[in-house]
């Protein structure tokens, strides 16, 4: 999927004024420029995580890999649930919009790999799945820790999917690529 600027700019809108009338909802801050409709990359149906940083600092992350909806309404309900809903943090509060930068990462159809040496951090986000056990991580995790492959796949075993550290050697893994864009 190609994302023009402007869509990307809609999408990051989108987050913003959603996290903003939920906040505060006498903003009553529209969510879409003045009479625009979600069209053309923004109906696709594609799965979407976004991340919301106050002063650099993650404060949520939330995603779905779901098909089933609309760029535009996963994007809208990611936000909302990353500044919510994030159990690792405290919810966002108005205090905090004004210094908020949210990162959105529209996802590629998974594949399934059968090498793992195949995966190439910073490229490729992992989903590893055994059992009811599963867990992710986006492809700018891996560089932005400075992993190699096996603690990319070591860390995501053990911290998200829940399985040990060496879990993923008998997991499915799959991987995906992200267009990934922030803004204020």
């Amino acid at each position: 999927m190609t994302l023009s600027e402007q869509d990307k700019s809609s999408l990051l809108r989108l987050a913003k004024t959603t996290i903003v009338n939920r906040l505060d909802p006498s903003s009553r801050a529209d969510l879409m420029d003045s009479g625009e409709v979600p069209a053309g990359a923004l109906t696709e149906q594609c799965g979407a995580f976004v991340s919301l940083y106050v002063d650099g600092n993650l404060r949520g992350c939330i995603g779905t890999f779901s098909e089933e909806e609309p760029l535009w309404e996963n994007v809208r309900n990611m936000a909302l649930s990353a500044a919510t809903s994030d159990d690792r943090f405290s919810p966002i509060v108005a205090d905090e919009l004004n210094r908020l930068t949210i990162e959105i990462s529209v996802l590629s159809p998974r594949e399934r790999v059968d090498d793992y040496r195949k995966i190439i951090p910073g490229k490729h986000g992992i989903l590893m799945v055994r059992g009811a056990n599963r867990g992710t991580f986006l492809p700018q995790v891996a560089v932005a820790q400075n992993w190699t492959l096996e603690e990319f796949l070591g860390n995501c075993a053990r911290y998200k999917a829940g399985i040990g550290w060496d879990g993923w050697k008998t997991a499915e893994l799959y991987t995906y690529t992200a267009t990934i864009f922030r803004g204020e």
